[in-house]
């Protein structure tokens, strides 16, 4: 079964078609359209048994210009290939979904009217969802949600200390975010030790979270009623007093305030920077700036680390994974620093060697917990979601 998956932004479309065969892919094509609305957009494509391909300019003035260069591309490239089904990352999904749903009317208005909870995010996927409609009238659209996985929380982890009203009517607790690649781990990480586990699984990128889950079920995670609790993340504040953001919204107005904690706070606000290699040299050439994102970044993540071990009770394996967890050898020997007590041991070479694997291994001999290195995948869980969705009908 080939399955198109569309992870569709602001300003980009991430985009991948996939053959799967039971628990064996590969990935016939995937791509990268990026700039969408500027004078010149940019197409990256890469193929299996290739280099990636030299990137091409290509006009993409809205989203449907964008999905013209992208289908254009997906027929020059794969000539013959008839994806059985179009999977779709939908970030908010409310509690309406705890698991992926074919798209039909009654879905696109659940996803509709949940824009207020996820602005930057829905009404993009909605488009997306559109014109792949439109494009394949012919073949199934599976909506994957990022919030389905957090689903399983129980009532004392999902809802705030607030007015209970604030809870009935407004629907503000916990959601959660990131489902997708946390679910995807826990998966990932069961297959290889070959049994169910109690994890804590930490998605570090530009946006990042953590996420406590025992037996494959999500019991805690940082992302809150927007992905902007939790983690100091590359442009997002993480937690924050409440009292701040009003205080702030109170002198500068709601939307600039809003603006900075989403675009301007994190480690942007912490050092004028969000690219981690950036901010690992320059603290490494000892910029105090540098150093206290780096600081304030491993310390919120060690938090949460300690809090969701107290959670579970017993921990059998920390994962890293997102684009800095996977890559960030001083990030992870940071985060683990000290924590032998918790009996999470990292092996230094084994955290220092590049990534040659889908799972590595970088806990130390003897280690009680293993220290896991997971590529993430969220096309691929995708593809995975829409294939298992369309079998169970």
């Amino acid at each position: 079964m080939n399955i198109l998956v569309i992870n569709c932004g602001s300003s980009s479309i991430k985009f991948a078609v996939l053959e799967l065969a039971g628990d064996c892919h590969r990935t016939l094509l995937s791509g990268l359209l990026e700039r969408i609305g500027e004078p010149r957009g940019v197409l990256r494509l890469t193929l299996p048994e290739a280099a990636a391909l030299p990137s091409e300019p290509v006009a993409a003035a809205d989203h449907r210009e964008a999905f013209a260069a992208v289908f254009a591309a997906l027929g020059r490239h794969l000539t013959g290939v008839e994806p059985a089904a179009v999977g779709h990352r939908v970030v908010h999904g409310g509690t309406a979904f705890s698991r992926a749903a074919r798209v039909d009317d009654a879905v696109i208005a659940a996803i509709r009217q949940l824009i207020p909870l996820a602005r930057l995010h829905n009404p993009v996927n909605l488009l997306g969802i559109e014109i792949c409609r439109a494009a394949y009238p012919h073949l199934p659209q599976v909506a994957v949600f990022d919030t389905a996985f957090h689903q399983t929380l129980p009532p004392h982890a999902y809802r705030y200390a607030i007015p209970a009203a604030w809870y009935r009517e407004l629907g503000i607790r916990r959601y959660g975010f990131h489902g997708t690649a946390h679910q995807y781990l826990a998966e990932r990480a069961q297959a290889h030790c070959g049994r169910p586990l109690n994890l804590i699984t930490l998605h570090l990128g530009n946006g990042a979270s953590a996420c406590a889950i025992r037996q494959g079920r999500c019991v805690d995670t940082s992302m809150g009623f927007t992905p902007l609790e939790g983690l100091v993340m590359g442009t997002r504040s993480g937690d924050l007093d409440p009292a701040a953001a009003l205080f702030a919204a109170g002198r500068m107005g709601i939307e600039k305030a809003e603006t900075a904690l989403l675009y301007d706070s994190g480690m942007q606000g912490l050092c004028g920077s969000n690219d981690l290699r950036d901010i690992l040299g320059r603290a490494e050439a000892g910029d105090e700036a540098a150093q206290l994102a780096v600081e304030a970044y491993c310390h919120r993540v060690r938090k949460y680390l300690g809090a969701y071990y107290a959670v579970l009770g017993s921990v059998d394996a920390l994962v890293f994974s997102g684009g800095v967890g996977e890559n960030a050898v001083e990030i992870r020997r940071r985060v683990c620093e000290g924590l032998e007590g918790l009996g999470i041991r990292l092996d230094p070479a084994a955290n220092a060697a590049p990534a040659a694997t889908e799972v590595a291994e970088l806990q130390a001999a003897g280690s009680p917990v293993r220290v896991l290195r997971i590529r993430a995948n969220e096309e691929l869980a995708i593809a995975f979601q829409t294939a298992r969705l369309l079998e169970s009908v």
